[in-house]
């Protein structure tokens, strides 16, 4: 009679450790996945910050300084 306890007890236990295994193994795909797409976003991020380095430098570089507009456009005269 000391068998069958012991035996439902060692089923109960194995069947925690199955299931266990089971949300370990879905975890691990999990954070595989989401690592996979973390790299996807960092790649994503970098390229856009060269592009606007890219569109920030192309800006500055079209925008005429302070003596430039003063020598295009004379003052206005005074009264």
């Amino acid at each position: 009679m000391a068998d069958k306890p012991l035996a439902t007890s060692i089923e109960n236990i194995e069947s925690s450790i199955e299931a266990l295994e089971s949300r370990n193994a879905f975890q691990d795909d999990i954070i595989e996945q989401l690592n996979n797409e973390l790299t996807i976003h960092q790649e994503e991020i970098s390229n856009l910050k060269s592009q606007l380095k890219l569109i920030a430098s192309r800006i500055k570089d079209n925008t005429p300084s302070e003596s430039i507009t003063e020598e295009i456009e004379p003052p206005p005269p005074h009264y």
